[in-house]
């Protein structure tokens, strides 16, 4: 499944209500997450991650750094809009 999110506060990621219900994604399932970052182009980066029992997720701070070592144009993430997909790992 994909989708498009704003990476929030705390280097988080909400995933959809509806995402979540519609997939049957549980707190506890360890899920293979690739975010990519938009710039001139889409760079994407992978790492596996829990959902927390509101539904977000945490970028790790070595991610969000290879994020925008290959992003053109952007200074820091927090409020960008980033891509992600998920996987059950």
């Amino acid at each position: 499944m994909e989708f498009q999110t704003t990476l929030q506060r705390g280097n988080r990621v909400q995933v959809p209500k509806l995402v979540r219900w519609k997939f049957k994604l549980e707190s506890d399932q360890v899920l293979k997450v690739t975010v990519g970052a938009r710039g001139m182009i889409v760079v994407w980066e992978t790492y596996y991650a829990c959902m927390d029992k509101s539904g977000r997720i945490t970028v790790p701070k070595m991610i969000q750094n290879e994020l925008l070592k290959r992003t053109i144009r952007l200074s820091r993430l927090i409020g960008t809009i980033v891509h992600v997909r998920l996987a059950p790992a």
